[in-house]
C-alpha cells in the first residue's frame, strides 16, 4: 500500500475500525455505519444547494445587474479600478473571477485533506465562510455592485472548495456498486432543497407588499435567508461524516508539501493518469457549460425575454422539481446501459435545448417553462452520473486532490462558459448570441467523452471495476 493510500476504515490498517462487525465492505467501516454516513452526506447537498437555486440561478444575477445599472454611466458602463465593463456583463464576469480564486485554493485545501485525513475541519471552514458572505447580501442595496460582487466572489469560490471535500468523501462511504445510485440521491437531496426554498422564496417575493416590504428588501431577504439555510443544514453532515486516520508520514508531507508545491505536485500527479486526465477535460468543458446555463438562464429571461421576476422563479421551481425525477431517473437507466452512454445522451439534449433556446420569443412565459422543463429532466441526471464515474477514475488515497480539479467546473464555479457569455454580451450586446454560444461547450465536450475508455480509465486507476459496470 502506497504513502497515499487513506485507511478507509477510521481505525489501523488491516483492521474493520470502531463501527461494529455488522458487515465491513470496502467502502469502509461496518454497513450501517457506512449508511449513517451516507445519509448524513446528502445533507450538504440539501444546505448548499438552495444557494445554487435561489441566489445563482433565480435573484443574484437579475438584482446585481439592476444594481450595477444604477452605478452605470450614461452609455451604460461601469468602471471598476478604471475599466470599462458593460454592466450586464458583470455578473458573468464575477462569477469567472471566483473561480480564480477557488483554482488557487481548491488543490492546496484537497492536499491537506488527503495528507492529513481532516477533511471536516476543512468542509466546516469553507461552508461557512460561504453561508456567511451569503447571509451578508442581506446589506446589497443602492448602488453597491463592487459589494455584490465581491460577496458572490466569496461564496462562489467557498462554495467551490467545500464542494471539492464533499465529493471527495464519496469513493470512501460507499463501494464502486452503489456510488450511482448514492451520487444521485444526493443530487436528488439538493434538488429537493432548492424546490423547498424557492416555494418560500415566491411567496414572499409576490406576496411582499402584504408583508409591508418593499420588492428589493424581499429579494434581499430571499438572498441572505439562503445563507441561513447552508449553514443550519451543514451541522447534520459535520456530525455524521468522519474522518479517516492516514500514516504519520502522510500528515508530515501534508504539512512539508503544502502551499504552490503541492499544487504543483498534484498537477504532476495527474499526468501519470492520462485516462482519468481525458474524462476530466471532457467534464470540464460540458459542465462548464451546464453551470453557465444554470448561473445566466434567469438574466437571459429577464433581461432578453422581458419575463418578471415571479416566472422566472416559477421557471427554475420547474427545473428543481424535474430534476430530481431526472437525476434519479437517468441514475437507473445508467444501470442498465452504462452511465458514459446515458451522460452523452444528455449531452446531445443539451445542445438542442440551447439551440432552441436562442429562438424563444420575448414576452412568452410558456415557451420559457417548455425550455425550463427540458432543461430539469437532463439536469440531475447528467450532474449525478458525472460525478459517480468521475469517482471510479480516482486513484485511491487522493480523492480530495483530483476532486478539486473536479470541482473547477461544478456548482456555479465555471469560469470559461461565463467569460465567453460576458464577452459576447459586451461584444455584441444580445443575450441571445450569448446564450447561443454555449452550445460549442457541449459539442466539444460530447467529443471528448466519446474517446474516453471508461473501463480501461477504471483499471488503469487501480480500482475495482464493478461486476456489472458499462463503460
Amino acid at each position: 500500500m502506497s504513502a497515499d493510500t487513506v485507511d478507509r476504515t477510521g481505525g489501523p490498517e488491516g483492521t474493520d475500525g470502531d463501527d461494529g462487525a455488522c458487515g465491513a465492505d470496502e467502502a469502509g467501516g461496518s454497513t450501517a455505519a457506512r449508511k449513517r454516513e451516507q445519509r448524513g452526506w446528502y445533507f450538504y447537498d440539501f444546505a448548499c444547494s438552495v444557494y445554487s437555486t435561489s441566489v445563482l440561478t433565480v435573484f443574484l444575477g437579475p438584482y446585481l445587474t439592476s444594481i450595477t445599472k444604477a452605478a452605470a454611466d450614461a452609455d451604460g458602463f461601469v468602471h471598476p479600478l478604471g475599466v470599462p465593463v458593460r454592466a450586464g456583463s458583470v455578473f458573468a464576469y464575477a462569477v469567472s473571477i471566483s473561480v480564480v480564486l477557488a483554482v488557487l485554493v481548491m488543490p492546496l485545501a484537497g492536499a491537506v485533506a488527503d495528507r492529513t485525513g481532516r477533511k471536516k475541519p476543512l468542509l466546516a471552514v469553507a461552508a461557512y465562510l460561504g453561508s456567511a458572505a451569503t447571509a451578508g447580501m442581506f446589506f446589497l442595496n443602492g448602488d453597491r455592485y463592487l459589494l455584490g460582487a465581491g460577496l458572490l466572489i466569496v461564496a462562489n469560490a467557498s462554495l467551490s472548495v467545500s464542494m471539492a471535500l464533499y465529493n471527495a468523501y464519496l469513493p470512501q462511504i460507499a463501494g464502486p456498486e452503489e456510488r450511482d445510485r448514492v451520487s444521485s440521491r444526493g443530487w436528488a437531496f439538493g434538488y429537493t432543497s432548492g424546490a423547498l426554498v424557492l416555494v418560500l422564496n415566491l411567496v414572499l417575493y409576490s406576496g411582499h407588499e402584504s408583508f409591508g416590504m418593499s420588492e428589493g428588501t424581499a429579494v434581499r431577504i430571499c438572498l441572505a435567508s439562503a445563507g441561513v439555510w447552508w449553514g443550519a443544514f451543514t451541522l447534520i453532515p459535520l456530525r455524521r461524516l468522519r474522518d479517516r486516520r492516514v500514516r504519520r508520514e502522510d500528515v508530515v508531507a501534508g504539512r512539508v508539501g503544502a502551499g504552490w508545491r503541492q499544487l504543483v505536485a498534484t498537477l504532476k500527479d495527474m499526468r501519470r493518469h492520462p485516462l482519468t486526465l481525458s474524462f476530466l477535460l471532457a467534464y470540464l468543458v460540458y459542465n462548464d457549460g451546464i453551470q453557465t446555463v444554470i448561473s445566466q438562464a434567469s438574466i437571459y429571461g429577464s433581461e432578453e425575454l422581458g419575463l418578471d421576476q415571479t416566472t422566472l422563479i416559477t421557471a427554475i421551481l420547474l427545473v428543481q422539481v424535474l430534476a430530481v425525477a431526472g437525476a434519479l431517473g437517468l441514475g437507473r437507466l445508467a444501470q442498465r446501459f452504462g452511465a458514459k452512454r446515458i451522460i452523452l445522451c444528455s449531452l446531445a439534449a443539451w445542445t438542442v435545448t440551447i439551440g432552441a433556446g436562442y429562438f424563444l420569443p420575448a414576452g412568452s412565459p410558456v415557451w420559457f417553462y417548455v425550455l425550463a422543463s427540458a432543461i430539469g429532466l437532463v439536469l440531475g441526471g447528467s450532474q449525478a452520473l458525472s460525478r459517480s464515474l468521475f469517482s471510479h477514475l480516482v486513484p485511491r488515497g487522493k480523492e480530495a486532490e483530483y476532486f478539486s480539479a473536479y470541482e473547477m467546473s461544478d456548482r456555479g464555479t465555471s469560469w470559461l462558459g461565463p467569460l465567453v457569455f460576458g464577452l459576447t454580451y459586451q461584444l455584441t450586446g444580445s443575450y441571445r448570441d450569448a446564450i447561443v454560444s454555449l452550445v460549442v461547450f457541449f459539442a466539444v465536450g460530447f467529443m471528448l467523452l466519446v474517446r474516453v475508455p471508461v473501463r480501461r480509465a477504471v483499471e488503469a486507476a487501480g480500482n475495482l471495476v464493478p461486476r456489472e459496470f458499462r463503460p
